[in-house]
């Protein structure tokens, strides 16, 4: 793949903190390699501001190898960038041209306030999972790994639904904000499993409950958070939660 440098205009958001307004603020970028990753080419822009002494530009990273979710922008008005199924420190530069400009801003949510610059509060996200994101198990010996046969079927869609990094993109993609598809993939790895299934009904009830708490939105089903989400975790997942729901409203002791 051929090399090459580039210029790059950015316009990026920055905001001393939720209680401040933010605006855009613009930056020159010049011979930026084509193999540079989008995280790396800020790397180098905030090396640039340090040696200028300019503040430099908030932002989320930690793995770098789409893993994590830290790394959460909201690039020229889609999560993570143009590239499907990626994540933004996976994104790289040849993604973008000589001379394009390029909008970053953090993900626009009210349940994710803004710390700083591109920098958001996804501690929703942790509550919703300690509200029932998890089994009670008795502590002792490890089970053999084959104790509890799991067809491979639901094996499969639990493994994919537990490929969810809780970025936010859904929530930073839908008109509503809504967080059903990092809750429904999180009932789902653990609902489709025979480990999951004695709090199945109170676990679906308690994390709604809490992403309710939280100020999510509600869903309408547009589909924009599966077209944005870089583990294409599908919306079967949504429907497969609202089913779930509906049984536990219904049968759960009262």
């Amino acid at each position: 793949m051929e090399h090459y440098t580039m210029n790059l205009t950015l316009k990026v958001w920055k905001q001393k903190n939720q209680n401040t307004r933010g605006h855009f603020e613009t930056y020159q970028v010049k011979d930026i390699s084509s193999e540079m990753s989008f995280l790396e080419m800020f790397d180098v822009l905030n090396e640039r501001l340090i040696e200028e002494n300019r503040e430099p530009i908030a932002f989320d990273h930690d793995c770098r190898e789409g893993i994590c979710g830290m790394c959460s922008m909201y690039i020229n008005g889609r999560p993570h960038g143009p590239w499907h199924g990626t994540t933004t420190c996976q994104l790289h530069m040849r993604a973008f041209k000589d001379g394009d400009t390029i909008v970053v801003e953090p993900w626009r949510a009210n349940a994710f306030p803004v710390i700083k610059d591109l920098m958001v509060d996804r501690g929703a996200f942790d509550r919703i999972i300690q509200a029932g994101g998890y089994i009670s198990v008795n502590t002792g010996s490890a089970a053999d790994a084959n104790a509890i046969p799991v067809e491979k079927e639901k094996a499969d869609q639990a493994f994919t639904a537990a490929a969810c990094i809780g970025c936010g993109a859904c929530v930073a993609a839908c008109k509503n904000s809504s967080a059903m598809l990092f809750v429904s993939a999180k009932v789902a790895q653990l609902a489709l499993l025979p480990q999951g299934a004695p709090e199945k009904k109170s676990r679906v009830l308690d994390m709604i409950d809490q992403m309710d708490k939280e100020g999510f939105g509600s869903c309408t089903m547009t589909g924009a958070c599966e077209a944005v989400c870089p583990k294409e975790i599908s919306v079967d997942n949504i429907a497969r939660l609202n089913e779930q729901y509906l049984s536990a409203v219904l049968t759960i002791d009262k």
